[in-house]
């Protein structure tokens, strides 16, 4: 039997069928030996076959090919990645501008990675009603930043309310990731898109203005009137990428890419080489300095043995 992976608590998987059946379900073994170099072989997201045993509970036994998928730098593991969800139509990246910050680096870590994957990414800007005139002065400029190089932005309060039938509109008919940092007010927003799911929220930490975990696991639910779905993953503090070629991570910064085709070496890194379009634009104030920073962050992941090779 054929079904969707749509909530994931570590060792076991929650798989719908096609009749709207939820069953439980472990992956084999053996499963994890075939070449997947991921904590988690089976993600949220995932087509599946599954065989069912008698007392109700079933093994995962083949995965259908991805559309795409996305993931990050195991928290655990340095030589792994984890796969935060798959059959992506599009990812909200949901950040806030106070209580928490989200940085910038983060933003363009997640946003680099989800060039590399295939998957469509909107920002959206939380808790907005919370941001005084500096702040909503910082708020129109990020989203200027992202909105010229190609990124649709939106401007949000879960709190009041405030363009929550705009998010609604975008979901329509799609399957959508929610990720950010912890306590920038993901599951809030996810409550009130589909009323009645109690996602759990908790407060900011006062002390260290940073969010408190409080999703455990990536869990999909189905949009009201059955038009889509919503996956909520666990808030992150940092966004670690992995895999990347140095040379292609300027692929994932759509505008140094496209800078980068008048450089004078092909094979330019854009860190010290003579004729570098990319160190021209960046000094003319073509290319933001926080991309920049953010661009070189990931190539320092890359190349100087922070992390251990994966197998």
């Amino acid at each position: 039997m054929d079904g969707l992976v749509i909530k994931n608590t570590g060792s076991w998987y929650s798989v719908k069928l096609a009749d709207g059946k939820i069953v439980n379900c472990k992956i084999k073994g053996n499963f994890r030996l075939k070449g997947i170099r991921t904590t988690n072989p089976v993600s949220v997201g995932d087509k599946v076959t599954i065989l069912e045993n008698q007392d109700g509970t079933a093994f995962i036994t083949s995965i259908f090919p991805r559309t795409n998928y996305i993931i990050r730098r195991a928290s655990n593991l340095s030589k792994e990645s984890h796969i935060i969800a798959s059959n992506l139509d599009q990812a909200f990246l949901v950040v806030s501008l106070i209580n928490p910050v989200t940085s910038t680096i983060f933003i363009d870590r997640f946003l680099a990675t989800a060039e590399a994957y295939r998957v469509p990414v909107i920002l959206v800007i939380n808790k907005i009603d919370l941001l005084d005139e500096e702040g909503l002065e910082y708020s129109a400029a990020l989203k200027y930043l992202y909105t010229s190089i190609g990124y649709k932005v939106m401007e949000v309060s879960a709190e009041k309310g405030i363009g929550i039938e705009e998010l609604k509109a975008e979901l329509d008919g799609k399957t959508t990731l929610f990720s950010g940092n912890s306590g920038v007010g993901k599951s809030t927003l996810i409550n009130l898109l589909i009323p009645g799911i109690e996602a759990k929220t908790a407060s900011v930490s006062n002390v260290h203005h940073t969010g408190m975990h409080t999703t455990t696991f990536s869990e999909m639910y189905s949009l009201p009137e059955g038009n889509g779905y919503i996956i909520d993953t666990p808030g992150v503090k940092g966004f670690g990428t992995i895999d990347f070629n140095v040379e292609e991570v300027a692929h994932y910064f759509p505008e140094i890419f496209k800078i980068s085709e008048n450089c004078k070496y092909n094979n330019c890194t854009h860190i010290h080489e003579p004729g570098c379009a990319v160190k021209e634009a960046l000094e003319n104030h073509l290319i933001s300095e926080s991309r920049y920073t953010s661009y070189l962050s990931i190539l320092e992941d890359s190349t100087n043995g922070k992390y251990r090779k994966p197998f």
